[in-house]
């Protein structure tokens, strides 16, 4: 269970701090950058420990090591991809509204 709290735990961090680091970090709110990386690295954790890795010697890392990889990578794809589509909708709605 340890192989799983501590990648939460780190992966929350990080997702906040994905959200930090977002110079457009007013159109999403700053619980979703390190929720989306805890569900991944959860889910993810969960397909490790169900396939047998966390039971295999010499692969035994990867349970550990492979929710964080995914679950940061997810928090910053997250940040950087809502973002920047929300700007962009926001400021076309923006234009259309001042048209009139």
């Amino acid at each position: 269970m340890l192989s799983l709290i501590i990648p939460v735990l780190l992966v929350a961090a990080v997702g906040a701090l994905a959200w930090a680091v977002n110079r457009q970090r007013t159109t999403l709110g700053a619980a979703l950058p390190a929720g989306a990386g805890i569900l991944v690295t959860a889910l993810s954790w969960i397909v490790f420990i169900a396939l047998g890795f966390g039971y295999l010697p010499g692969v035994t890392w990867i349970p550990w090591i492979g929710p964080l990889v995914l679950g940061i990578a997810a928090s910053f794809a997250v940040s950087w991809i809502l973002s920047s589509r929300r700007s962009a909708e926001d400021a076309k709605a923006l234009t259309e509204i001042l048209k009139v």
